[in-house]
């Protein structure tokens, strides 16, 4: 067993919400002057979601703020585009600063945001960062050639949904994008696949945390697997483990807003070599686990497929 479910998942539900909400799932998770922060999605009572807050000491216990982290913008171009609300936050640390990125749906269909912090108490947007039917943006903790990288997943109707890798010079504008990684015909993840967390740096590469998801007859099942990136050029994956690292096995896994479901946002590495691992369960409540990274990297190597 790769990854060791904490003892007392889920970590957070909605009673744990000082203001209405119906779920809590899908959370970035980052550490802060030694503090675990978590910005998690809540769908408001009407069924649109927005994005809240959540602290903690030992990344296990969570205390959540009393008021949403971000909602709608009320005016200009993102009022627009976040009409129908934020969904999934990433958050990485880069030169000083913290970066959100976060699914921005509207009439239009879905964007990704770009948000920056130093504090997490306010929060400046930067720009829309993608057009329509664009997923799962996650940056890279680094630069690589003085760019920014970030992986994405666009919507496709003749291609599967697939991981791509774009760069940018100012985090604004994106290009020179590339198909990386695409899912595999009748393995657990050949319907779609995208970003999770963002990618952990480790001696043999960079550790990407990704979901995969499967059509049954009973529904889809999304799962986690994991693949691993060249240090120097990200656009070259090394390993794509050929099996799942997590699927929903706990009843708060099974059964929710959304059955089925573990969704990953967020993966706080440890000096230790563990790392933390957050989760949604059936899009309805927050869950954690543990991992070795070196374990992960092993699973990638020695239980490998192509990735296209």
């Amino acid at each position: 067993m790769l990854i060791k479910r904490y003892a007392d998942n889920p970590i957070l539900n909605r009673d744990d919400v000082p203001y209405p909400v119906a779920t809590v799932h899908n959370a970035g998770v980052v550490k802060f002057n030694n503090r675990y922060i978590m910005i998690f999605r809540s769908h408001k009572l009407n069924g649109r979601s927005i994005l809240g807050k959540a602290e903690s000491n030992d990344g296990f216990n969570f205390i959540v703020d009393k008021k949403p982290f971000m909602v709608p913008a009320t005016a200009g171009i993102f009022k627009e585009y976040e009409e129908y609300g934020l969904e999934d936050p990433r958050i990485i640390s880069l030169d000083g600063e913290y970066l959100i990125t976060y699914s921005a749906y509207s009439r239009h269909s879905v964007r990704i945001g770009l948000a920056k912090t130093t504090d997490f108490k306010s929060v400046k947007r930067v720009s829309l960062i993608t057009e329509a039917d664009y997923r799962n943006v996650v940056i890279f903790p680094e630069k690589f050639n003085g760019l920014y990288a970030r992986l994405d997943r666009p919507h496709s109707e003749i291609s599967p949904w697939s991981i791509w890798i774009s760069y940018s010079p100012d985090l604004k504008y994106w290009g020179e994008s590339k198909l990386i990684i695409k899912p595999c015909q009748y393995h657990w993840d050949e319907m779609k696949i995208g970003p999770g967390a963002p990618p952990i740096k480790t001696t043999r590469g960079w550790l990407n945390i990704y979901h995969g998801v499967f059509p049954t007859m009973d529904g889809c099942i999304y799962r986690l697997g994991v693949a691993l990136h060249d240090l120097r050029d990200p656009s070259v994956i090394i390993a794509v483990g050929d099996e799942w690292i997590l699927q929903p096995e706990e009843q708060y896994e099974i059964t929710g807003y959304v059955h089925n479901v573990v969704f990953c946002c967020g993966a706080v590495p440890e000096e230790d070599g563990s790392v933390k691992i957050y989760w949604g369960g059936a899009d309805s409540v927050m869950c954690v686990g543990t991992a070795n990274i070196e374990q992960l990297v092993d699973h990638c190597l020695n239980k490998s497929r192509q990735p296209l």
